[in-house]
């Protein structure tokens, strides 16, 4: 049976795969392995609402209290668990996913997403249910309270994190793209707080358009808004913004790569970047590895995913990790990917710097990169495939420091992914066309 639980919480077509009593369920579940305080939050879907319900329903059904934030972005979640002294925190959203799509994710009471040995314990009480002898009765049962001000703690958390270090942003103007989702009720708020001008557009929601063509993963309404404004940046946020993609004034797109090689610089300078070290996955651009390296910093990869950069952030005790989507950790401002929070930071190191966001982006070149999705009879197969093996080999002493090679396997599909690096484009696209007809001769 395959497991509940993906990389980011339970994700599935509302109402079909992600059902009303599955959310009960997994409210129960954060009753009994988390404790009584339960906090609520999500985003703009239209099943939103139906999720929450059943959700704080399984909470109060256990004698728990379900404190609702209402919509409001993850990593608001993830900070008012802390804030508001809860047992555990609760998103529901699919993130970056189409609308009929909905999630529901878990944050234990310091806003650290569980890990899978808690998650195993939640997917037992969801498949076995709660027998009914265990359940409380009549005035024993919780109940459920709205949080006031929910957005407005956050907003001024990602405010403060700005203002305490002496910074602001009068005199800056900032194209926006909220996606129809969460952001929509803080960001703006946030950098005119700041002094910022901002010209934002997707900011109303109907439900059914959060990340439709729009927002972090289709960045085309942020670059026209960017031409017809004449604004200095544009910022786009996913549907529960835990992540931010940036345009500059010249439409150079600026990813989460960019993005953590200007912030590491900007801390290092200041004496803030713990071990002179950060965190990134194994899909990071090789040209961020070469710029950290230039700047005397220290890169540690992890497996893709923001749960393994976190941890390994915790473990060593650095300060700074992301990954190329956009989602970016500070953890000395908030324990799960922020968003806002990151637009923010760039922007200050930005003013720190007096440079535009086209000129501090610079300070990384990104290496022309090529991925190709081989289908595959067996990819279990590939970590015995010599032949594969020799010819990564092969291909790595080809391309030598200024190109790298990586291939693994899908988690959810019958593929091998095969990604090559190099400092030429068409060595790269040879390189990994190469490859991928190895992978698919052997696999």
């Amino acid at each position: 049976m395959a497991r509940l639980f993906g990389t980011d919480g339970v994700r599935g077509v509302a109402n079909t795969e992600l059902t009303c009593e599955m959310a009960f369920r997994l409210g129960q579940a954060a009753v009994i392995k988390m404790g009584k305080s339960i906090l609520v939050g999500k985003d703009t879907r239209l099943s939103g609402d139906m999720l929450e319900s059943a959700l704080a329903a399984g909470v109060m059904s256990m004698g728990g209290t379900a404190l609702l934030a209402g919509i409001i972005p993850t990593p608001g979640v993830a900070l008012l668990t802390r804030e508001l002294a809860c047992d555990a925190g609760v998103v529901i959203s699919a993130s970056h996913n189409p609308p009929e799509y909905n999630g529901i994710k878990f944050f234990d009471a310091q806003g650290f997403k569980l890990p899978d040995a808690v998650e195993d314990e939640f997917e037992v009480i969801v498949r076995e249910g709660v027998p009914a002898e265990q359940m409380p009765a009549g005035d024993a049962v919780g109940v459920a309270i709205p949080v006031e001000d929910a957005c407005r703690i956050y907003i001024d958390h990602a405010v403060k994190t700005v203002t305490d270090a002496g910074v602001d942003f009068k005199g800056l103007t900032v194209a926006l793209d909220t996606g129809h989702g969460a952001s929509s009720l803080t960001s703006a708020e946030a950098l005119r707080a700041l002094g910022a001008e901002v010209i934002a557009i997707n900011e109303d929601f109907d439900g059914t358009d959060i990340n439709v063509e729009c927002g972090s993963t289709h960045l085309g309404p942020l670059h026209q808004l960017m031409q017809e404004s004449g604004a200095d940046v544009g910022i786009a946020h996913d549907g529960d913004a835990d992540r931010v993609m940036l345009v500059d004034a010249d439409g150079g797109e600026i990813d989460g790569d960019m993005v953590e090689a200007v912030c590491a610089i900007d801390l290092k300078e200041r004496g803030l970047l713990a071990g002179d070290t950060v965190v990134s996955t194994v899909m990071c651009n090789l040209g961020f590895v070469h710029a950290m390296r230039d700047a005397g910093i220290a890169v540690e990869q992890t497996k893709v995913g923001d749960r393994y950069v976190l941890e390994r952030m915790r473990e060593k005790g650095y300060v700074l990790g992301g990954e190329q989507s956009g989602h970016m950790i500070f953890l000395e401002h908030n324990s799960t990917g922020d968003g806002l929070v990151t637009a923010l930071q760039f922007l200050a190191a930005c003013r720190r710097a007096g440079k535009t966001a086209g000129e501090m982006a610079r300070v990384m070149t990104r290496f022309p990169q090529r991925l190709i999705n081989v289908r595959v009879k067996d990819k279990h197969a590939l970590p015995d495939c010599a032949p594969v093996w020799d010819a990564v080999k092969a291909a790595e002493e080809e391309l030598g420091e200024d190109g790298r090679v990586l291939i693994r396997t899908s988690g959810t599909e019958p593929l091998v992914r095969v990604m090559v690096e190099a400092s030429d484009e068409s060595v790269a696209n040879s390189v990994c066309e190469r490859l991928a007809q190895v992978v698919e001769a052997e696999l």
